[in-house]
């Protein structure tokens, strides 16, 4: 990082700080100690109000009043920025009404020329969800889930919760402490780990009904958590290596509890390590329809002989020797 990107960067750091010490900077910016204290200098002859306090736990902390560098965009960032925006639209996350506040107070930061160039780029480029016979027409609603942002106000707090999931038309509470919350196949996820049965478990948003914070009488460190999942996995059986058209197909559809680990940077090739149980049949069966789903573009690494004696009947169907 060249020094004057650095100093601008540490600006922004300590404006948004009451208080703050030479090691900190040191220690966020992976600099020396007289690096640090060289630029914080250089920050207070360029006008920013700075006052030291004395004593061992001293530090630095910022007047009011302070006046910060104007910002500015370089044009590959403005059309970063605005690509992201494009890209998400239609997409169902959260805080939209803030991503319309963002994108109105990038247009009014920029010149015209950089504005015509945006506006260019809007008619050009279409992604996931755009009618491309009328591009202003999206196909799907652009409103979230209305429990999403709830859900992400309280886990933000505290990521014990107590939820409530319709199935099949009857609602049940599970004390979870939530993992993550993920988009797959267009439906946000919650993965979370059952506090009673002490076991993973996905929730599908779309049919949460309730989230408050859950206080456990004996509260289980995230750590402990991990460790027994961990202990929970079982040897991985099943091993694919997937290529671009495999890829396509997979993004079309595959089983939520499948996800790809991508081999290479432009997410050409992929390979996919899970567990499959031969003693339910019916997850053999799901397999072997998917692995035909995929295509000839696979390679199996390792799999059941269950689940390839099963592969050779259904071949066997459209084969007949």
């Amino acid at each position: 990082m060249k020094k004057v990107e650095r100093i601008n960067i540490i600006m922004r750091y300590i404006n948004n700080r009451s208080h703050f010490t030479i090691s900190e900077i040191m220690s966020e910016f992976n600099i020396s100690r007289s690096t640090a204290i060289r630029d914080i200098r250089e920050i207070e002859a360029m006008g920013m109000p700075l006052v030291a306090e004395v004593g061992r736990d001293g530090g630095y902390f910022v007047m009011h009043n302070s006046v910060l560098p104007e910002v500015r965009f370089t044009n590959d960032e403005v059309k970063a920025l605005f690509i992201a925006f494009m890209a998400t639209r239609n997409q169902q996350l959260p805080y939209l009404k803030s991503r319309q506040s963002l994108a109105e107070k990038l247009l009014g930061l920029i010149s015209e020329s950089q504005q015509d160039a945006l506006i260019l780029l809007n008619q050009i480029l279409l992604f996931e969800g755009t009618n491309p016979n009328n591009p202003d027409l999206l196909d799907l609603s652009d409103l979230p889930h209305p429990m999403l942002e709830k859900l992400i106000q309280f886990l933000l707090l505290d990521r014990f919760l107590l939820i409530s999931i319709e199935e099949e038309k009857v609602a049940k509470s599970y004390e979870i402490y939530l993992l993550h919350l993920y988009r797959e196949k267009s439906v946000w996820l919650i993965e979370g780990f059952d506090l009673k049965e002490e076991k993973r478990k996905i929730f599908p948003v779309d049919n949460l009904t309730n989230v408050k914070p859950y206080t456990p009488e004996k509260r289980v460190c995230e750590k402990k958590i991990v460790e027994k999942l961990r202990k929970q996995e079982d040897d991985i059986n099943f091993v694919l290596e997937l290529g671009p058209m495999a890829i396509a197909q997979f993004k079309k559809y595959h089983p939520l509890k499948y996800s790809l680990s991508y081999t290479d940077p432009y997410q050409t090739t992929a390979i996919l390590k899970t567990y499959i149980d031969v003693h339910h049949s019916e997850e053999i069966t799901e397999l072997a329809n998917w692995l035909l789903f995929l295509g000839e573009d696979i390679v199996v690494r390792e799999m059941p002989k269950e689940v390839l004696a099963y592969l050779q009947e259904r071949l066997s169907l459209f084969y007949p020797s």
